[in-house]
């Protein structure tokens, strides 16, 4: 710890924030973080690269009405520089970039507005940014907005991002076209001569590091060059301003050495998560602060902890949400913000009498929309938590404004929302009382196959080919993070696609996590049926039978079904063409979900033996693909087990 307080040097090209623990150096008036010096190296950051690529805020824009997620990149360089806050305590400074009609159709239509905070004693900084459309400006498309660093590859090897995902990184030189052989497609490499031999032979892919956002708090890199270990990390309080919800997957860190702090993207969602705003639209919103934390071990020892060092420094930052420090009128601090609790129930009497405690449920604030819609829903603010054992919540520190409450329960399917609006204000709690959520459900089960948790985790992932090993993720639980697994479905079925059998197969062997196109010998590609074979003891042929079918992810896919007749020309049921999550390619283990309730007329099923047909029926592409979360076939209603006590 320094007694010395914080102390700012305004130059004509930077400005420098020095707490006597690291000393921070800004572009004047850009807002591009050049310069890090910390612990005696005087800068971590690439110093090879331009100073404008270093740490910076970028976005990828588009004009509205652009088709696709590709848009014009923009590394946000401010045309302003104030000082908001200057004393020994702390420091803040604002760059701005103020749009006008003259660069309309060059820059995007934002007033952005970067902030930099330094304070006294504290190992690291913050950084946030607000974001404005004045309602008379041009509509416009987001794709992405982010914080980027870029570290020296001299010093920084070792990555970490979770307990059981750390590793030494291949140098971004091993990506060389001399070093690597280009995959399916750019950012998956084969290393074929690196500099290090150790990599020789493995996949590097940045999607291989992907997270989803409640899971994404700290991550960053780890520096053993003798004589001082050093760290650095990003740590990301608060889910408050990432769009999505709890479930989107993001970027971390990945070779470069980069590390990202990912506010928005389209990433695992496809088109669905573009932020399109129209004219007469006015919008503005705050991301951050996130915090830089450097650390370094003054007596040697294992560098590893480092890693246990930012964890417990994340926690710290957790519990100090929303910070007291930033000084914009637009972060309200936490006496300005609101409170809302319950209980969750689940009321399906199919599997309980009584309503059942909702454990382990998620349950957020997030904008008003259709029932299910948090998971698209990119424009505001949104507050989550987990239910306990009993299902009850508590959801602290909701900025004010008009919210749904939206809720999924882990073991069942479909989404609940409470109808009623919420509107959260200062300093104010809110008790809802008992809520009930009801899941779809018309009768009795009859079979299922998988868990209803959302994602296709607990189907079958195979081994990937010994050609394209990333070595982290073998024998690893997200063994679904290694490349090409799409190209293993044929090998294992290669005279026919898969059959699965109730009450003889095994979901967590035979049911392959993917349903995926199948390549042919002259390299185009074919759709895919799967069978779904089981027996009845006998069949209602006036009732209706109704077939669940929870999606994980879904990319250029179209999902019929037939039932006992896999040649009717006209499926029972087609979702259409859905989907642009590029989970498969991305080697994620879901998307967005999805839930189709279809009715199968009983006259349409036999006694004894029966078959659903699952079909699969895009074929362009090896990433096209279905990822079920699980399936469920209920009888028809049971006036019996519709009784209520």
């Amino acid at each position: 710890m320094s007694s010395r307080g914080v102390q700012l040097d305004v130059q004509d090209k930077y400005v420098v924030m020095d707490n006597d623990i690291l000393q921070v150096t800004i572009s004047n008036p850009g807002g591009i973080v050049t310069g890090l010096q910390y612990n005696g190296i005087d800068n971590l950051l690439a110093v090879e690269n331009d100073e404008t690529d270093r740490g910076y805020w970028d976005l990828v824009w588009n004009l509205a009405g652009r088709k696709g997620t590709k848009g014009k990149f923009d590394r946000i360089e401010a045309t302003s520089f104030n000082v908001i806050v200057e004393n020994e305590e702390q420091v803040e400074l604002s760059f701005t970039r103020m749009w006008d009609s003259s660069l309309e159709g060059r820059v995007v239509p934002l007033n952005i507005d970067k902030r930099f905070v330094m304070l006294r004693n504290s190992s690291g900084f913050y950084t946030y940014a607000i974001y404005e459309h004045l309602e008379e400006w041009p509509a416009f498309i987001l794709d992405r907005l982010r914080v980027a660093f870029k570290l020296r590859k001299d010093k920084f090897h070792y990555m970490a991002m979770a307990d059981n995902r750390q590793r030494c990184m291949p140098l971004p030189d091993d990506r060389l076209p001399y070093r690597s052989q280009t995959l399916a497609y750019p950012e998956a490499v084969l290393l074929v001569d690196p500099l290090e031999p150790e990599f020789r032979g493995e996949v590097d892919d940045k999607y291989q590091y992907s997270c989803e956002n409640k899971d994404n708090r700290v991550h960053g890199w780890i520096c053993t060059d003798p004589p001082v270990p050093v760290g650095f990390w990003q740590i990301t309080p608060s889910d408050e301003f990432r769009s999505a919800g709890p479930l989107k997957q993001n970027l971390t860190s990945h070779v470069g050495p980069t590390t990202l702090a990912v506010m928005h993207s389209v990433h695992y969602s496809g088109e669905d998560l573009l932020l399109k705003f129209g004219t007469n639209e006015p919008w503005k919103k705050v991301f951050g602060p996130i915090f830089i934390y450097l650390n370094s071990l003054s007596n040697g020892g294992d560098p590893l902890s480092l890693w246990e060092d930012a964890k417990e420094q994340m926690t710290i930052e957790v519990q100090g949400w929303p910070y007291s420090f930033p000084v914009s009128e637009d972060f309200p601090q936490s006496d300005q913000r609101g409170n809302v609790s319950g209980r969750l129930l689940v009321k399906d009497r199919y599997v309980h009498d009584d309503n059942i405690p909702a454990n382990g449920a998620y349950v957020g604030l997030a904008p008003p929309g259709d029932v299910g819609s948090w998971q698209r829903e990119v424009k505001g603010y949104q507050f989550w938590t987990k239910t306990d054992e009993d299902g009850y919540f508590c959801i602290n520190n909701i900025r004010t404004g008009d919210y749904n409450l939206y809720a999924w329960v882990p073991g069942f399917i479909g989404d609940y929302r409470y109808d009623v609006i919420i509107t959260p204000t200062a300093g104010y709690d809110i008790y809802m009382g008992d809520l009930v959520y009801e899941p779809p459900r018309d009768g009795p089960t009859l079979w299922e196959i998988g868990i209803p948790d959302r994602t296709a985790a607990e189907f079958y992932v195979p081994d990937p080919s010994p050609v394209y090993i990333n070595k982290l993720y073998v024998n690893h639980q997200d063994r679904f993070r290694q490349y090409g697994l799409w190209e293993r479905y044929a090998e294992l079925y290669p005279d026919g696609d898969l059959v699965y059998t109730v009450g003889v197969s095994d979901y967590t062997k035979d049911w392959f996590f993917a349903q995926v196109t199948r390549k042919k010998d002259d390299n185009t590609y074919q759709g895919t049926t799967w069978q779904i074979k089981f027996k009845l003891d006998c069949v209602d042929e006036s009732g209706t039978y109704k077939l669940r079918l929870a999606l994980a992810s879904a990319h250029a896919s179209e999902l019929q079904v037939r039932v006992n007749d896999p040649d009717a020309i006209s499926p029972l049921f087609s979702s259409g063409q859905i989907g642009k999550d590029n989970t498969i390619a991305r080697h994620g283990i879901h998307g967005l979900y999805w839930l189709y309730n279809v009715d199968i007329p009983g006259n349409l099923l036999h006694e004894g033996d029966n078959t659903i047909f699952l079909t699969q029926s895009k074929s362009t592409s090896p990433f096209q693909g279905i990822m079920y979360d699980y399936i469920r076939l209920e009888g028809p209603p049971s006036s019996d087990a519709n009784k209520r006590p």
